[in-house]
């Protein structure tokens, strides 16, 4: 039998605002699209919506890379591209592989830990994909606002309101995301297509250009001698300067976190989609080879054909290289729309850590019981976390160079760890050439973040302060809903059936028990015990319920209640969960309704601190069990008059 913890169903506005999926098994996101009715969508659509923020880097990352390696940034970004190709892509090949369901890399670090330590480190990782995916939808939004204002043809009246610029953007990301996520999808799609097509012919136009001017090259070149000397040299320096690159790495978590939008085969069975897999690794790797011609190419022509001085600050080729190759040698008019073009893909760049955002957070926090119910419900989650783009847009002032530390933290640390947990993967399936591969992968990975935090600390500073939030609120909330039923839907086996039919024809009595060695004095002293506390002349209709803690650092889930009959004489009822208070009252509920009367549960006082009990039910599961199972009932049932009796002495 189905528990629900849902609310109500609400009328209006409230129904329209709250209302969430209920195909939790199938896709635990807000957007699943079996309960919205929307079919899965080809991979490369898809693509388009998680490249959205990948591809809309090279709005940016061209001019970041030469003010980090200057003359150097063509070799520099080969690196970077060696990389992606040779580390992350097989990454997250893997991940695909290991959480087809969207959980990602996070999910698979999860199982190494047990208990508190795994929910805690979870909720860290949470926090540096929150510091990714939600300063990159700020950072894009105020990229695209300096892109519309350096504009020659914007009007006037616009310059010095780049912070109402930005939030205006930002609302409009998140109005798309209330309307839906196919929307978001058919949306990403044009504005993908447009892009790169617009790109492509700037490339295509510098490159004649360059071809022309030969001479360009040849200069080029004879001043990285004169700079660095041998090819050596280059190379070390090169390495070194990698990591101010890094933000050229964004978009591969988002990829295996929307999983469940890639469309598979027929055939393709829930614990293994086999098509979805393959599908998705599709989507990986056209958007990284994509990605990697596009920043070879640009890289070179914006180090060879643009001024060194125009990449500084004030400069015309400053955050917009490319932008500033359409408007010199493809001509105003082309790079006027070429600007139109960027600033529309960088500000909804944040769709896709939108959309990353709005299936990672459902997946963990509400199943840990670690934010607010509604969280799971699609247009509550996008006001909010639009609320806290407001935010870091304010705190920053809307500026694109003080977030990128930030967001180059965030890609850094979720690449990391996803490295490290296909390496244990890897390990673990005894596969010794993966291993090595995928451990070399981690170490140049870890490198990487250590020197991009050493040189950037206010990533580091910023994401601490997003784990110190998510963590604070996500304990507070597991507080406040502590006396929730938990229970999702209850199981009985056939004797656990057998022996509440026979007693249901009388009243339906049950002994709370906390099982210890389960031997024959246990079940008889406590019979004995229970009679003389309350006075029952007859015990023979008592059935025992024994709630097992197997992992207390769980929330909710569903209960498998089994009957044994021990010692040729006492029926006992065993469940297994992470509360016992939470379950004896979601299994008394439940067997009131089997059974059409209010049972009777009979509970032995606890000895010891109440306030001690208290703390060992919030952080073990167990504690005062009386007291506390009758709140959830109370709390469940609010008419007096169905609630089950509970007797304690």
């Amino acid at each position: 039998m189905s528990i629900s913890l849902r609310e109500p169903a609400r009328s209006g506005f409230k129904e329209w605002l709250f209302y969430r999926p209920e195909a939790a098994t199938s896709h635990a996101g807000p957007h699943a699209t079996q309960a919205h009715g929307d079919k899965p969508e080809p991979w490369w659509k898809v693509m388009c919506l998680t490249g959205l923020d990948y591809f809309s880097t090279l709005g940016y990352q061209p001019g970041i890379a030469y003010l980090a390696a200057g003359l150097l940034s063509p070799l520099a970004t080969v690196i970077l591209v060696l990389l992606t190709l040779l580390g992350a892509l097989p990454v997250y090949r893997r991940v695909a592989e290991e959480s087809p369901h969207g959980q990602g890399s996070i999910a698979m670090l999860e199982r190494l830990l047990p208990f508190w330590r795994g929910k805690l480190f979870v909720l860290a990782l949470l926090g540096f994909a929150l510091t990714d995916f939600i300063v990159t939808t700020t950072l894009s939004a105020a990229d695209a606002s300096v892109h519309l204002i350096e504009n020659p043809h914007t009007p006037s009246f616009l310059d010095g309101h780049q912070m109402l610029i930005t939030l205006v953007l930002l609302a409009m990301l998140g109005g798309v995301f209330l309307k839906g996520f196919k929307e978001a999808i058919g949306i990403a799609l044009v504005l993908v297509v447009i892009y790169l097509a617009l790109n492509l012919v700037v490339i295509v136009v510098s490159a004649v250009h360059l071809v022309e001017h030969g001479h360009l090259v040849t200069d080029w070149r004879a001043a990285l001698v004169t700079e660095h000397g041998n090819v050596f040299v280059m190379i070390a320096i090169a390495l070194t300067l990698f990591p101010k690159l890094a933000l050229g790495l964004s978009g591969f978590e988002t990829g295996v976190a929307v999983m469940p939008h890639v469309r598979g085969d027929a055939g393709d069975r829930e614990v293994s989609p086999a098509g979805r897999i393959r599908n998705t690794k599709k989507l990986l790797t056209t958007a990284a080879i994509i990605m990697s011609v596009y920043l070879l190419c640009s890289s070179l022509l914006t180090t060879v054909l643009i001024p060194a001085d125009q990449f500084e600050a004030g400069g015309k080729a400053n955050g917009r290289a490319l932008a500033f190759l359409a408007h010199t040698y493809v001509g105003e008019g082309f790079g006027t729309v070429y600007d139109v073009s960027t600033i529309a893909i960088l500000w909804f760049a944040g769709a896709s850590a939108m959309a990353g955002m709005l299936n990672l957070i459902p997946r963990y926090l509400p199943r840990y019981g670690m934010s607010p119910e509604w969280a799971g419900a699609v247009r509550p989650l996008v006001m909010v976390l639009t609320a806290v783009g407001f935010l870091i847009t304010w705190i920053f002032d809307a500026s694109v160079d003080a977030q990128g530390g930030a967001y180059a933290t965030g890609v850094l640390v979720l690449i990391t760890s996803a490295a490290v947990a296909v390496t244990l993967a890897a390990r673990k399936a005894r596969q010794r050439f993966q291993t090595i591969a995928f451990g070399v992968v981690s170490l140049v990975f870890v490198y990487t973040t250590i020197t991009n935090v050493a040189e950037r600390p206010d990533g580091l500073k910023i994401g601490a302060c997003f784990i110190a939030a998510i963590i604070l609120v996500s304990l507070l909330s597991r507080l406040v809903r502590a006396l929730e039923l938990r229970t999702i839907e209850i199981e009985y086996d056939a004797k656990a059936e057998r022996f509440i039919r026979d007693c249901s024809r009388r009243a339906l009595r049950l002994v709370a028990n906390e099982p210890g060695p389960r031997d024959i004095e246990e079940y008889r002293e406590k019979l004995r015990q229970i009679a003389d506390d309350h006075d029952l002349p007859d015990t023979s209709d008592l059935v025992f319920v024994e709630v097992t803690v197997k992992d207390y650092s769980d929330f909710e889930g569903a209960l498998m209640v089994r009957g044994e009959v021990l010692h040729d004489h006492y029926r006992v009822l065993t469940v297994e969960a992470p509360s016992v208070p939470n379950a004896l009252a979601a299994l008394l509920l439940d067997l009131r309704d089997k059974t059409h009367a209010r049972p009777h549960i009979y509970f032995e006082w606890t000895e010891g601190s109440p306030a001690l009990n208290l703390l060992k039910f919030l952080l073990f599961g167990a504690g005062e069990v009386a007291p506390v199972t009758r709140e959830v009932l109370r709390r469940a049932e609010p008419d007096r008059s169905r609630r089950p009796h509970l007797h304690a002495g």
